[in-house]
């Protein structure tokens, strides 16, 4: 199913899953709870359907335990930074205040003028996972969704590396715009990536140049901390990003960026001076 956290009316927002054009209640308002309680399996009949252009789409997950972000994790990417391919995966943490959904605006604060696009797959873990094995670990992945893990690099370059302190900025987190469960996505690892920014493709990859696999990185990340329903894995950015290119592009007021992902519906949010 495709699951959405939706109002309408400027309602409180409320569960439910997108079929056919229109929008079905599943009777709550936690996605969280549905996550971690798989009450989303089935549908749940109740409430009035709406038709989806009607209805207002907020962030899949507002406020996840942890967001949990991967660095360097396609090969092209890694080589228009400059740099190799890492041997392990660089992993770094978002924060909560980051996440936005579709339709909301970036905004980007007087203290940063390089404010980056970067699509990315993000990973939604179910269950509980500790030590999991590479050859189980999809099987602790509740769904898939698109993510934009924006990047200040006049912050993350001039501060001595601060990869949390420049990705972390109020609004820098857009997902959604709805979460797939995991039957919908047979293989994480086959996937179109794109992002498009004012009509222009940016990035244009495939999931299958990830570095680290979706089941490697659960497996590697489980090892050392237990990861939660909820939890969210932005799982690295293919090439195209803006301070790569010659010349540069950073986003600025007036600007829109989309994220499509194979399967995954399409995240159009506007950019806002903040």
């Amino acid at each position: 199913m495709k699951l959405v956290s939706y109002s309408t009316g400027g309602g409180t927002p409320h569960v439910g899953y997108v079929e056919d054009g229109e929008v079905h209640p599943l009777g709550g308002s936690s996605m969280l709870d549905y996550i971690e309680h798989g009450r989303s399996a089935d549908r749940q009949p109740g409430g009035e359907v709406v038709p989806l252009s009607e209805a207002w789409l907020h962030a899949p997950i507002g406020r996840p335990g942890k967001i949990i972000a991967i660095g360097l994790n396609y090969e092209d990417h890694a080589a228009e930074t400059g740099g190799e391919a890492p041997e392990k995966p660089i992993v770094f943490a978002k924060y909560p205040n980051t996440i936005i959904g579709p339709g909301e605006a970036i905004r980007i604060p007087p203290i940063t003028e390089q404010a980056d696009y970067e699509a990315e797959l993000g990973v939604v873990i179910g269950r509980p996972a500790k030590n999991v094995s590479e050859s189980d670990a999809l099987d602790y992945v509740y769904g898939y969704t698109n993510c934009n893990d924006v990047s200040s690099r006049d912050l993350q370059f001039s501060e001595g590396g601060q990869w949390t302190r420049s990705k972390s900025i109020d609004t820098f987190a857009p997902i959604g715009p709805y979460i797939a469960t995991r039957d919908e996505v047979p293989d994480p690892q086959e996937l179109s990536i794109r992002c498009v920014l004012n009509g222009e493709t940016m990035q244009d990859s495939t999931t299958a140049k990830m570095i680290f696999p979706v089941s490697e990185l659960i497996s590697f990340l489980s090892t050392g901390m237990t990861l939660m329903p909820g939890d969210i894995i932005m799982s690295g950015t293919p090439a195209g990003v803006g301070f790569a290119r010659d010349p540069e592009v950073f986003l600025k007021a007036g600007d829109e960026v989309t994220i499509e992902i194979e399967g995954l519906g399409s995240l159009t949010n506007p950019v806002e001076a903040g």
